[in-house]
């Protein structure tokens, strides 16, 4: 089992805490709030412990659990405190009228967090094609990119450990289409299925 540190206090936060603790994971909540993340480590029971913001996560995954527009400067402001770690960005850069990305160039927001990381740490695009409800009550496939093959290997040991199945993409910069998937995901729920009670997944033939 691994050693999870969840950045962030809100539902993406809890959601992935309280499935990480059934799975046996040990969880620390890092929040600029401290009040809220003693809240959310309480309120996951017994085992949860909280960190204080911007020092050395306890985990050896750290999964950053806030809006698109505060993940590279929460990186950036930890520095040298996530050395050596795995950093999982899950955030989707949805534009204002969710059809699109809010970055115009083709990056993502875990290829921007790559370029604010401290040396020896390692990053991995994963959870962001998955609606929150689905990943608390379902079993969703969930997409994971990366550059650093044994970086990719702990976070699909975690995956696994929810009882869910990861599938690799790729290198890092497929993180870029998996915030289009992430988009295509908000089109299906307006759109074609009409609800947010699914989620994107793999169908393979029988052999």
């Amino acid at each position: 089992m691994s050693n999870i540190s969840i950045i962030g206090t809100g539902n993406m936060a809890r959601t992935i805490g309280a499935r990480a603790m059934a799975g046996g994971n040990t969880v620390e909540i890092m929040g600029r709030d401290q009040s809220k993340a003693a809240g959310l480590a309480k309120a996951l029971g017994d085992g949860a412990t909280t960190g204080e913001w911007g020092t050395t996560p306890a985990g050896d995954l750290v999964i950053v659990a806030l809006l698109h527009n505060g993940v590279v400067p929460a990186v950036a402001h930890y520095g040298d405190a996530l050395a050596g770690k795995v950093i999982v960005d899950i955030s989707n850069p949805f534009n204002s009228t969710f059809d699109g990305l809010a970055h115009r160039e083709e990056t993502s927001i875990a290829q921007e967090v790559a370029k604010v990381a401290p040396a020896g740490a390692s990053v991995v695009k994963a959870f962001n094609t998955v609606f929150r409800h689905v990943l608390e009550k379902g079993r969703p496939d969930v997409f994971i990119a990366g550059d650093d093959a044994q970086a990719k290997a702990r976070v699909e040991a975690f995956i696994e450990s929810l009882g869910l199945r990861p599938l690799d993409v790729g290198g890092l910069k497929m993180a870029h289409w998996l915030e289009g998937a992430g988009v295509v995901t908000v089109g299906l729920a307006n759109h074609g299925v009409g609800n947010v009670d699914f989620a994107l997944s793999i169908t393979e033939l029988p052999v």
